[in-house]
C-alpha cells in the first residue's frame, strides 16, 4: 500500500546540504529539478520569480523552496537580489547565455560581490558554440550527441521522455558540478562557473556505449546490441493479460535460470550470444510469455535471479510491494511523487514545504547570520 504519512515537515531542516544558501532563478525542467534534489538534501533554496506567477506550491519538482516574486527588470529589485547573494554559497540559472548579464547579474558583477559564490548555469547548448543561442528542448540535445539515435525499435528512434537530456544529462550534472565546486571553494575560498549543457551531459552518459562502439562490442543498428533490446534475453515481453514484463538476463547464471523457469528446453536457446540467433530465439521466447498472465510470470520469477520485473505504469508503482517497503513514494499534500533520494545515514534528506517569502525580510536574516 501507498505509505500516506507524510515526510518531515519544514519545521525540520535535515540533510547533508543544511546551512548552505542557494538562489534559484526559476526556470522549467532540469533548473527546477536540481534544485528540488539540492532543497531534499537541506540546503536553503529561494526561488525567484516573476510577479503574478503563482507557481504551484504543491508540486513534486518545485518542493522544499521560499518563493519570491519580483521584476527583473526593477532596479531596486536588482539590487535587492544582489544583496541576496552577497550572503549565498551558490547561484542557479536557466536562462539563454547572455540573459543574467543583460539583468546586472552576470558572473563577474555577483562574484565581486561575492567571491565564494558558485554559479551554477543550466543550458542545453551550453554558453558558448555555434548553437548557444539557439533554441531546443531535451530531444534536440540527445539527438546530435549519438543518444537518441541508438535508442527505439529498428524502425526508428523513439524519445526516452526527457530522462537522459533534462535530468539525467542536465540537472543531475549541474548537481554534482555545483556540489564539487562548493567542495573546492570551501579550501580556495573562490567560486567559480559551472557550464552544466544537457548536450555535454546526455555525451557523457554515452561514455560506456562509445568504449564499445570503439572495441567491436557494439553495432550502430538499433535492436540489433544486448541492451537495445536486440537480445533475446535482455527486453520487454508481452504477456497473455496484455501487460508486459522485463527480463535481463545477461549472465550465463541467470540466463540459465531463464531457461528452467520458463521452460527453454529449445536446444536453439543454448546459443546466447550468437547475434544471428537472437530474432528467431526472442521471436521463440516471446510465444513463450504470452501463455500466462504478468501476475502468473510474477508468481514464479519475481525475486529470483532471473532478473526479472513487472512492468509497472505510474498508477501502478506505488503500490509494488518492494516500493512501498522502501516507501519510495510518498503522498504530500495529496499529491503522490517520489521521496527523496539517495538515502543518508546520519543526516537524512526530507521534504519541506514550500512557501512564499518577502525578499528584504531575506536579506536582513541572511545579513544577521540566521
Amino acid at each position: 500500500m501507498l505509505d500516506k504519512s507524510e515526510p518531515q515537515s519544514s519545521t525540520r531542516v535535515s540533510g547533508p546540504l543544511t546551512g548552505f544558501r542557494i538562489v534559484e532563478f526559476a526556470g522549467i525542467g532540469p533548473g527546477p529539478f536540481a534544485c528540488m534534489l539540492l532543497a531534499d538534501m537541506g540546503a536553503e533554496v529561494v526561488m525567484l520569480d516573476r510577479v503574478g506567477a503563482r507557481k504551484n506550491l504543491k508540486s513534486a519538482a518545485g518542493r522544499g523552496r521560499k518563493v519570491v516574486e519580483l521584476d527583473l527588470k526593477d532596479k531596486a529589485a536588482i539590487a535587492q537580489v544582489l544583496d541576496l547573494l552577497e550572503r549565498a554559497d551558490a547561484l542557479i540559472e536557466g536562462f539563454r547565455p547572455g540573459v543574467m548579464e543583460r539583468l546586472g547579474l552576470g558572473p563577474e558583477i555577483v562574484q565581486a560581490r561575492n567571491p565564494k559564490l558558485v554559479y551554477g548555469r543550466m543550458t542545453g547548448w551550453g554558453q558558448e558554440g555555434p548553437l548557444a543561442q539557439a533554441a531546443g528542448h531535451d530531444i534536440n540535445y540527445i539527438s546530435v550527441t549519438g543518444a537518441l539515435a541508438a535508442i527505439g525499435p529498428a524502425e526508428k528512434p523513439v524519445p526516452p521522455l526527457n530522462l537522459v537530456g533534462d535530468f539525467g544529462g542536465g540537472a543531475l550534472y549541474l548537481v554534482v558540478g555545483v556540489l564539487a565546486a562548493l567542495l573546492e571553494a570551501k579550501t580556495s575560498g573562490r567560486g567559480q562557473v559551472v557550464d552544466a549543457a544537457m548536450c555535454d551531459g546526455a555525451a557523457s552518459l554515452m561514455s560506456f556505449f562509445f568504449d564499445m562502439t570503439a572495441t567491436g562490442r557494439w553495432t550502430e543498428g538499433r535492436e540489433s546490441n544486448f541492451l537495445d533490446g536486440g537480445a533475446h534475453f535482455y527486453g520487454v515481453y508481452e504477456c497473455a493479460c496484455g501487460q508486459f514484463i522485463s527480463i535481463g538476463a545477461i549472465e550465463p547464471q541467470f540466463y540459465t535460470l531463464l531457461r528452467k523457469l520458463a521452460g527453454l528446453t529449445d536446444e536453439g536457446f543454448d546459443a546466447q550470444m550468437d547475434r544471428t540467433a537472437w530474432p528467431t530465439l526472442k521471436q521463440k521466447l516471446s510465444d513463450v510469455f504470452r501463455t500466462r498472465t504478468r501476475d502468473e510470470w510474477c508468481e514464479l520469477m519475481e525475486g529470483t535471479d532471473v532478473c526479472f520485473a513487472p512492468v509497472l505504469t505510474m498508477a501502478e508503482a506505488p503500490r509494488h510491494p518492494h516500493m512501498a517497503a522502501r516507501k519510495i513514494f510518498v503522498n504530500r499534500h495529496g499529491v503522490t511523487q517520489p521521496a527523496p533520494a539517495p538515502r543518508f545515514s546520519r543526516t537524512p534528506s526530507a521534504i519541506r514545504d514550500t512557501v512564499t517569502a518577502d525578499i528584504a525580510s531575506l536579506v536582513s536574516e541572511w545579513q544577521a547570520g540566521k
